[in-house]
């Protein structure tokens, strides 16, 4: 009984081990600490971001895009279809570029950029040189909305 029982314990011990971070959000540390425990699935705001403006969420996902010139955003994965991103002033938290393909915990407010015709030319060629590619500014056919978080605080799993 008392080796099944530490059999238990090793294999319990083993699989928090594994999974300490999607349990108790141990990861490098940007930014604020994580105050929150709740998460809201990055899919559920995008379905329907409007009702989330203005509220402060708890997302995880992988991170699949980091600002490659100052660090002051990271894109991630939906746990559905899509992505979201996750901004914050430059200089306040710097997100690094060994972030890509990691898990992400992130506390941060949903909110909404209005964007008419004009500034989303803007926008989209901004992103594009900042991602290094050929802009066309035809492709951008009207006003555009958009929605991402403001990075509050962010946990990233496996980085040194």
């Amino acid at each position: 009984m008392k080796q099944l029982l530490s059999v238990l314990v090793l294999i319990l011990f083993v699989f928090t081990s594994l999974n300490a971070f999607t349990l108790s959000g141990e990861g490098k540390k940007f930014g604020e600490q994580i105050t929150m425990t709740e998460k809201t699935k990055i899919s559920d705001i995008l379905a329907d971001p409007e009702s989330f403006v203005g509220k402060k969420v708890l997302v995880e996902g992988e991170v699949v895009d980091v600002c490659s010139a100052a660090g002051c955003w990271m894109e991630l994965k939906s746990d559905k279809d899509g992505k979201i991103k996750i901004k914050v002033k430059d200089g306040d938290i710097v997100f690094p570029m060994e972030a890509a393909g990691k898990n992400a915990l992130v506390e941060g407010l949903v909110y909404k950029i209005d964007l008419d015709h004009e500034s989303a030319i803007e926008y989209m060629q901004h992103l594009a040189e900042d991602a290094g590619k050929d802009f066309d500014p035809a492709t951008v056919t009207g006003p555009m909305v958009i929605y991402q978080i403001k990075g509050i605080g962010a946990e990233i799993a496996d980085l040194k």
